[in-house]
């Protein structure tokens, strides 16, 4: 829309002048270099890059391995990553050591009270097969990916401080690709070939019935004599013994 002038100008309109423009606007190269163009999800995904706070799950000698990256040698600290000792802070949990059956209820427990998103890494040939123990031990898991979904695997007996590093690098590749729409529909597609569990279900050994037997009720009467200790004989015994007392 063109405005006309007493004097015979012209006024260009200022929607006209924003549609089109009669030279390229300057302001473009000036933002130029800073303006990001992006999605909400490769920004959500940036900001826990470097701020994982995992949770130490060690139960065996793979853990003296993870022990080391806290010192200054391997400065864990340099990939953001925090520990934490409660589940309900924590957006990683790394297990280390043989998982028995006994630990499974628990490691479980763990698992489900930590916050979404939330990732695993299965560190160690016991966390991730049964390791040594895998062949005719009764208690331990063959395999932690049967208890909780893993993200990542580190293999070793034990893997060294470098490998865990490996670990984390592929778990942030993982955590920058993930998308807010699919992340509660996608499951665990790869797992570690593992031995599957042959177990049958045998009666208790403690019943009970010990603390129930006879020679608990009542010592043998060998054992009181010889200690000196008084003797309540039943009724029974007590007549027989009268009986024969007075023929």
């Amino acid at each position: 829309m063109v405005i006309k002038t007493p004097s015979g100008g012209s006024l260009i309109g200022d929607n006209e002048r924003v549609m089109n423009p009669a030279a390229p606007p300057t302001v473009t190269q000036d933002l130029s270099e800073n303006v990001i163009l992006t999605t909400v999800d490769d920004i959500y995904n940036w900001t826990r890059l470097s701020s994982l706070f995992p949770l130490l799950y060690g139960t065996a000698c793979c853990f003296i391995e993870f022990a080391a990256l806290l010192g200054s040698r391997f400065d864990f600290d340099r990939f953001g990553l925090a520990p934490r000792s409660s589940p309900r802070q924590a957006d990683l949990i790394i297990t280390a050591g043989t998982v028995t059956m006994k630990m499974a209820p628990a490691l479980v427990r763990l698992y489900e009270q930590m916050p979404e998103p939330k990732y695993v890494i299965a560190m160690g040939a016991c966390t991730i097969t049964g390791g040594m123990f895998s062949v005719d031990s009764p208690s331990a898991v063959r395999g932690v990916d049967k208890l909780i979904p893993v993200d990542v695997y580190i293999p070793g007996c034990p893997p060294r401080p470098e490998a865990i590093f490996d670990a984390v690098v592929k778990l942030r590749k993982k955590v920058a690709n993930e998308s807010m729409r699919e992340r509660g529909v996608l499951e665990q597609t790869h797992r570690y070939y593992t031995r599957g569990h042959k177990m049958e279900v045998v009666d208790p050994i403690l019943t009970g019935k010990y603390i129930r037997s006879g020679t608990r009720e009542a010592p043998p009467k060998e054992l009181m004599q010889a200690m000196g200790m008084p003797m309540n004989l039943p009724e029974s015994e007590s007549v027989t013994q009268e009986g024969q007392a007075d023929g």
